[in-house]
């Protein structure tokens, strides 16, 4: 178990996207680490326990989700807040359109935005707070990702400044980019199984393999844990070293 929160602290979190893949392995690690977790997402979590509820809710609504963490905030305030739910549109730059800007602006910026207002009246009292989000190595560049990467890359600033911000009041913000990660449904939707190009890639990668949902809940962990309180605005690429140069899928 992580170390422990401040006195009177309740182990809390939300996780978004807690359903598959990464965000199962997410919220089983939190799970691990003795929180309680609610799972906003479209779909149940990929897991039972006793301390794992889900609700369901399409977080490219932006009025249904404001509403959702809203109502939450009032009966289950937290102090850790994991956004993890994307989604890609792949797409060549001609064919983007206004829905894919305004769908994905709310998934990945919007919907944290409203996470972090709805419980930061907690953590602020609580003088203890930790906010995750899951950008994407894509942020680097990725052809037919325009919307994706643009809007993940978004996170990043996000993260910077409420470090800045609420740095004071024992809050950290901080970002997990994945790079390819095999067994959640993102990455089987473009390369699936089978597909000669994901042996390929798994050659170019410099560790030699596809990263696993495991690999990145661990760094979120890392991120949440109350002892990691020195860490804020930064981003941690889990991507095999993927990051270090060009990818191509």
């Amino acid at each position: 178990m992580s170390a422990l929160l401040p006195h009177n602290v309740p182990r809390r979190a939300i996780v978004t996207g807690g359903s598959t893949g990464i965000g199962v392995a997410i919220v089983q690690a939190l799970l691990d680490d003795g929180y309680e977790v609610v799972n906003l997402s479209r779909r149940p979590a990929g897991l039972a326990h006793s301390r794992l509820r889900s609700i369901a809710v399409d977080l490219t609504d932006g009025g249904a989700t404001r509403t959702i963490v809203s109502e939450l905030a009032q009966t289950f305030p937290v102090t850790t807040v994991v956004h993890n739910a994307g989604v890609i549109r792949q797409k060549f730059l001609e064919d983007v359109v206004p829905e894919d800007v305004q769908a994905l602006t709310q998934l990945h910026l919007a919907t944290p935005i409203s996470l972090v207002q709805a419980n930061l009246a907690a953590m602020k009292t609580a003088g203890y707070g930790r906010i995750v989000l899951v950008s994407s190595r894509a942020v680097l560049g990725l052809a037919q990702r325009t919307v994706y990467s643009s809007t993940k890359a978004g996170m990043l600033g996000l993260a910077r400044t409420w470090a800045l911000e609420l740095g004071s009041f024992g809050i950290t913000a901080n970002v997990v980019a994945p790079g390819p990660i095999a067994e959640t449904e993102m990455f089987d939707g473009v390369t699936p199984t089978g597909d000669p190009r994901r042996e390929a890639l798994a050659r170019a990668i410099p560790v030699r393999r596809l990263g696993r949902p495991s690999d990145v809940a661990r760094a979120v962990q890392f991120f949440t844990d109350p002892a990691a309180s020195f860490v804020t605005g930064q981003t941690l690429y889990v991507c095999g070293g993927t990051s270090t140069g060009s990818l191509v899928l």
